[in-house]
């Protein structure tokens, strides 16, 4: 897949030559660059993500309110966690005392 430089839309093969079809910009095919990327036939399925588990290596607590309706901890276990993307983390929240997840919003 190869985008374009001028307006970042996605372009198509006209023979040798890669076509905008927004704006029209073209640009040189490049066999070798062409070869390395990545079809979705040849990516591979690692299955379902892990879910985290702030409990997990935790051994200090922190005081936040258990916001389910029926506890009245006011410690938690937590877990820092990069965001996908790595924009930034989020903290994740296990209570001590009824096992309760949450996340900082």
């Amino acid at each position: 897949m190869q985008f374009c430089d001028e307006c970042g839309s996605m372009m198509h093969t006209e023979g040798d030559t890669w076509v905008c079809r927004d704006c029209e910009n073209e640009a040189q095919r490049d066999a070798h660059a062409e070869a390395a990327m990545t079809t979705q036939d040849g990516q591979r399925d690692d299955g379902t993500p892990a879910v985290a588990d702030a409990t997990r290596d935790a051994t200090e607590t922190m005081q936040e309110p258990c916001p389910a309706g029926d506890c009245d901890s006011d410690r938690a276990y937590y877990e820092m966690l990069p965001k996908p993307g790595g924009s930034y983390e989020v903290r994740l929240f296990t209570c001590v005392e009824c096992g309760h997840k949450w996340r900082e919003s």
